[in-house]
């Protein structure tokens, strides 16, 4: 449970100029890990930043979100390159709006980058799968950058994880 000053102080001392932070409130899945991993590629640093407090019924309980994470921060991931520090909160499901509000949490933890995922903080069918990306044309100078990722599935022809900007494939493959 680091505070903002001690994550600062954390990338400095790591070296690392560039921090992309990942929200979640879920355990992972191979989606997770791929846009992570996406992020990764142009970042120096993750951030995963679990909430931690009351969610909706049918979330994960925080024990699972954290062991799962610890799992893939063991096994799947280069160790000199990810944080995980928890974000005691309590989720409000205010899609876009919460998605301006998480960026600027993970700015005062020192991240430079987060990423916005498909229906971001949504709850059911609210809000549209995509209105937490155009929210951040309305706030520009944020000073944390979103890398916007949209849905991902497992494609059959592709061979693996992949989304509707990369895969051609419909049907039977997705």
């Amino acid at each position: 449970n680091l505070r903002p000053r001690h994550t600062r102080a954390l990338f400095r001392e790591k070296g690392w100029e560039t921090i992309v932070a990942f929200q979640t409130r879920n355990a992972p899945h191979n989606g997770h890990e791929y846009v992570q991993k996406a992020a990764l590629t142009f970042t120096d640093g993750l951030f995963i930043n679990p909430v931690i407090g009351k969610k909706k019924t049918g979330d994960f309980t925080d024990e699972v979100i954290i062991d799962t994470y610890r799992e893939l921060i063991d096994n799947y991931y280069p160790k000199d390159r990810v944080v995980m520090s928890i974000l005691p909160f309590e989720m409000r499901y205010a899609g876009p709006r919460e998605a301006i509000f998480h960026a600027l949490i993970r700015k005062n933890y020192g991240c430079t980058h987060i990423i916005i995922g498909r229906d971001h903080a949504g709850v059911g069918n609210y809000y549209g799968p995509f209105d937490a990306h155009k929210i951040f044309e309305k706030f520009p100078n944020l000073g944390i950058k979103p890398f916007f990722f949209r849905s991902f599935f497992h494609c059959t022809k592709c061979g693996g994880v992949a989304n509707d900007c990369i895969c051609p494939h419909q049907g039977d493959h997705i």
